[in-house]
């Protein structure tokens, strides 16, 4: 299993950063460049079903089936893929669905004395071609400065 690990220090409390993370309008703002439009539909209780998504090329959603694996709220929520979002349909059963069934994200917050440690462990069983890996490594320090920032201002 290939894991890929993003953190940044945060000036504000654990809560402030969980929520600027998980409440959909912040949510929304701090994902957006991973894929314009970013959103999800579900919420975060531990074993809820919920759809990270965004407008393909031609409009359709797309994105990931995923289910809360774990939340212990202000402290650690794990996200475990279970399928993929195309044109619009949930798929579990094809291919490209199971490749990344299994994949985790996990996020760890940490207090620092009033500030917070978020650790971000990406964890896939597919590998992570360089393609990926280059916009991976590109895009979460982006979005993380992001979260600092709307955690940091709220």
């Amino acid at each position: 299993m290939e894991t890929l690990h993003y953190s940044i220090v945060i000036n504000a409390p654990k809560e402030k950063v969980w929520k600027a993370m998980l409440n959909k309008d912040t949510y929304e703002k701090w994902t957006d460049v991973f894929m314009p439009g970013s959103s999800y539909v579900g919420d975060w209780a531990e074993g809820s079903k919920i759809l990270f998504l965004a407008p393909d090329e031609t409009g359709k959603l797309s994105g990931m089936v995923s289910r809360i694996k774990e939340n212990r709220k202000y402290e650690y929520i794990s996200i475990e893929s279970v399928g993929i979002v195309s044109n619009g349909e949930e798929d579990t059963s094809s291919q490209e669905a199971k490749e990344w069934a299994g994949s985790l994200e996990n996020y760890t917050f940490k207090d620092l004395d009033g500030k917070t440690e978020l650790r971000v462990d990406l964890n896939s069983d597919m590998g992570v071609d360089q393609e990926m890996l280059e916009m991976l490594e590109k895009t979460w320090p982006k979005a993380l400065n992001i979260l600092k920032k709307l955690a940091e201002e709220s």
